[in-house]
């Protein structure tokens, strides 16, 4: 299962242009606008998870955090984005995994989350990624995850939809939510999506 999820994803990446997915953001203003509202500094550990070829490392380069981890599935999404920052990709930590595969080897002060976490199913998956956050986040999360307005599936794979009192609970033994916003995505192709975000904060 874990490969097909592999090889469904580097195909995605291998034949579609950002014009061609949903996913794409011009500019992932609340991403931003959480993560700078988490007042870290600049040399804070932040990563992107699921950040395939997303411009939030642009805009977080810009900002001038010198500590970025990128974590995708697709090795295809991450030479994409490594191609279009150039030299500036050498300032990134780039990590291909699988989210239920990866072992952190620091812990990271803020955890950014934009549409992966949703494409997790079953009961196991979630508690695998909680379990993950719960050791290696010290701060802050980032979620952003289709809300229960939302698609029910994603690139032709099903997903979890979540409301905020959802998220709470999926993550409040070990954080908080600071703040939560439901917002619909436009898509390339003139689509709406709408998604749950919210900002929370380690206990």
């Amino acid at each position: 299962m874990q490969l097909e999820k592999k090889e469904h994803w580097e195909k995605v990446y291998e034949t579609k242009t950002p014009n061609q997915v949903s996913w794409t953001q011009e500019n992932p203003k609340t991403s931003l606008d959480y993560i700078k509202a988490s007042k870290l500094p600049k040399n804070a550990a932040l990563i992107d998870i699921g950040g395939g070829d997303s411009l939030l490392v642009d805009y977080l380069l810009e900002e001038g955090y010198s500590q970025i981890t990128v974590l995708d599935i697709s090795e295809q999404a991450i030479k994409r984005a490594q191609e279009r920052l150039g030299a500036a990709a050498d300032k990134v930590t780039w990590i291909v995994s699988d989210i239920l595969d990866f072992k952190p080897k620091k812990t990271y002060d803020l955890w950014h989350d934009r549409a992966t976490f949703h494409f997790l199913t079953t009961t196991s998956e979630i508690e695998t990624y909680k379990n993950t956050v719960k050791l290696w986040v010290e701060s802050f999360m980032v979620l952003g995850v289709f809300s229960k307005e939302g698609p029910l599936k994603c690139s032709g794979l099903p997903i979890t939809q979540y409301n905020v009192a959802e998220l709470t609970t999926c993550f409040g033994d070990a954080f908080e939510v600071l703040h939560a916003q439901t917002e619909d995505h436009s898509t390339p192709f003139d689509t709406l999506q709408n998604f749950q975000f919210a900002h929370l904060k380690k206990k």
